[in-house]
């Protein structure tokens, strides 16, 4: 889509939140579980919240590198607002290092200012609206960076009716994460894998605060919490890893929590390994079912049986796709199946 506003030029950076003072001036940043430790001058692992002169800055607030206007089932969200678009921007940087991130050219930029735009939160829901869009997603790279620019984008979201997505990798440190979820309506954690070595060497990061982030949701509730794990081969695709990850969310999280099994594509600096075969998926979906979680998908592949919404007790699609294209939508009152009347788990109402 257009630019919503001149070029971002070399006005100065918003002063940011999310951070502790230190003895010696360094800002300890509370956003992420990195904690980085910043003197005068330097930028995050992010690569866009800076110690300038004794004050944390936000480099990517009000700036994005574009924006889109997507199915919501591309997030990937099944339950959530399903058939609707969604307006979807987001900055550059990121607080993961993942060897094969799908979208490194925006997530390992530098927040330099070239070829982004700025914008107002106003101006953010106006182009929703104008765009017919019922929602609006924070996405491309983790928007915990930027936590304090899709708050405020939120609560005019929330001001005027429009509800918000937020994408992440689930990375972000408790007294960030209460803040920011408390604007958000729906969210997509992507689980890289289920071993901490996999998040170590892969993705330079943890698992266990995703897991707390994913704990934290559930136990919460308000937010519509949906998952995706990506299956590379070799790497986290073992059937038995499948099983645990699983198992992990039916018991910790429910068993009505949507599961998303995505395809790997070479990218960045993972190029070495092939794509994700289909029956690699197919596999992942059966195991995630036979430990008892009720919607479990596959994603990045043409699969209209894996990407269906079945009912949990008679197996009716109540929700038919090809893609992220909804093909048929029979969700009855208070989001029934027509067939037994069953409740299907999700926010539905537009």
């Amino acid at each position: 889509m257009s630019a919503l506003a001149d070029p971002v030029l070399h006005a100065p950076a918003p002063r940011a939140r999310f951070f502790v003072r230190e003895p010696g001036g360094r800002l300890r940043c509370t956003l992420c579980p990195r904690g980085c430790r910043l003197g005068d001058g330097q930028a995050g692992f992010c690569s866009v919240r800076r110690n300038e002169a004794g004050e944390m800055v936000s480099l990517a607030y009000g700036r994005s590198t574009g924006f889109a206007v997507d199915p919501i089932e591309k997030k990937p969200l099944h339950h959530f607002l399903p058939g609707t678009d969604v307006l979807s921007f987001g900055t550059v940087g990121c607080q993961l290092g993942c060897r094969f991130c799908q979208n490194w050219s925006t997530s390992r930029a530098a927040a330099s200012g070239r070829g982004m735009v700025a914008s107002t939160p106003e101006q953010v829901v106006d182009l929703a609206v104008a765009s017919g869009c019922p929602s609006i997603a924070f996405t491309y790279n983790d928007p915990v960076i930027w936590a304090e620019w899709a708050i405020d984008v939120a609560r005019e979201a929330r001001r005027r009716g429009v509800r918000t997505v937020f994408v992440t990798s689930g990375y972000v440190e408790e007294r960030a994460r209460e803040e920011i979820f408390s604007w958000m309506d729906a969210a997509n954690v992507d689980l890289k894998a289920f071993t901490e070595d996999f998040y170590a060497k892969v993705t330079l990061s943890h698992l266990a605060p995703v897991l707390e982030t994913l704990e934290w949701l559930a136990r919460d509730g308000r937010v519509w919490t949906e998952v995706t794990n990506l299956l590379v081969p070799g790497l986290n695709d073992d059937p038995e890893e499948t099983r645990r990850l699983a198992g992990w969310i039916g018991s910790r999280m429910g068993p009505d929590v949507p599961l998303h099994f995505s395809a790997f594509h070479p990218a960045w600096k993972m190029t070495d390994r092939p794509r994700t075969p289909p029956g690699t998926l197919t596999r992942a979906r059966r195991i995630a079912r036979e430990v008892g979680l009720r919607h479990v998908y596959t994603g990045n592949v043409r699969d209209p049986e894996g990407q269906a919404t079945l009912c949990p007790r008679c197996g009716f699609a109540v929700i038919a796709r090809d893609g992220n294209a909804v093909l048929r939508n029979r969700l009855g009152p208070a989001a029934t199946c027509p067939e037994c009347r069953e409740r299907i788990a999700g926010r539905f109402e537009v």
